[in-house]
């Protein structure tokens, strides 16, 4: 064997750049670095979560709005029968369209916060330490989607008081609360955008309220696409709302079906939250400026 050749062998030391583990620091590297940014992440996500301990009553206040929606909206439009919903009651067909809004509605206005915690320095404080900046947004992202979860449980409560036909399969369960996370998790990404774009808490508000319905209609959450004028399914087939409710909508129903494949809607939303995360990353040091 000539000299200076490598031999991976555990316990023994290596000629060049190995370990005494077996183990190239090639490897090692990026995998402690991926690790370390997922570990920071869920610090951060933590962190916002906490922030529910002092103020609970925000999680009651957010079910006043799906409750008004299956009960009256929900209740009106299935003894109408004006909507094809493909034979399954009305009711059913919108309760995982009300997760979806609800779960927008939430994600939305997460990026408030980020206002609020640069007027008082925290943002300053979080930029000069050496977290990657694409870790403290994805965090925040996530801890939209923690609070979504409470949503979660409001409307399968309210669904399984309405009579709604639920899937109870483990698997299905989890598949819904990984569709409520990541889209909670895109929509406080863009929410975070915008605040890092119009650094006030009154324009944020103001384009945040503009967003949400054209979003919120512009989906499949209370009526199919097959329905919908032309112009209307092509902006429906990209917004990312219509694949969160897809995907709810066929896991979270007994005999529930996808238009898109929940493969694809989750890849979609996974895809979507990638790129907002890549943007929002790249923005956040402008908030403070």
């Amino acid at each position: 064997m000539r000299e200076g050749t490598i031999v991976k062998h555990p316990g023994r030391d290596e000629r060049r750049g190995g370990s005494a583990s077996g183990f190239s620091p090639l490897v090692t590297i990026p995998f402690r670095s991926v690790a370390g940014f997922v570990k920071t992440t869920f610090v951060i996500a933590e962190l916002e979560v906490r922030k529910l301990r002092h103020d609970p009553s925000e999680l009651l206040t957010r079910a006043i709005q799906p409750a008004l929606w299956l009960l009256i909206f929900g209740q009106v439009f299935t003894r109408v029968h004006a909507i094809p919903t493909g034979g399954i009651p009305y009711i059913d067909f919108m309760a995982p369209g009300i997760l979806a809004q609800s779960v927008l509605f939430i994600a939305i206005f997460h990026g408030i916060a980020i206002i609020w915690e640069r007027d008082l320095g925290l943002v300053h404080k979080l930029l000069a330490s050496p977290t990657p900046r694409s870790a403290l947004v994805l965090g925040k992202g996530v801890s939209a989607g923690a609070r979504a979860l409470t949503q979660v449980a409001i409307v399968y409560l309210l669904s399984l008081l309405l009579g709604v036909k639920i899937n109870w399969n483990p698997a299905a369960l989890a598949g819904v609360l990984c569709a409520a996370v990541l889209g909670a998790a895109c929509f406080a990404m863009l929410s975070l955008i915008i605040a890092c774009i119009v650094k006030t808490r009154e324009r944020f508000m103001g384009i945040g309220q503009v967003l949400t319905m054209p979003l919120f209609f512009a989906s499949n959450a209370i009526y199919p696409i097959s329905i919908m004028p032309g112009w209307l399914q092509v902006i429906s087939r990209i917004n990312p709302l219509t694949y969160e409710v897809d995907a709810l909508r066929s896991l979270m129903l007994a005999g529930g079906t996808s238009v898109f494949g929940i493969g694809a809607d989750l890849g979609v939303m996974a895809l979507i939250l990638g790129l907002l995360v890549i943007v929002a990353g790249r923005i956040y040091p402008g908030i403070a400026v």
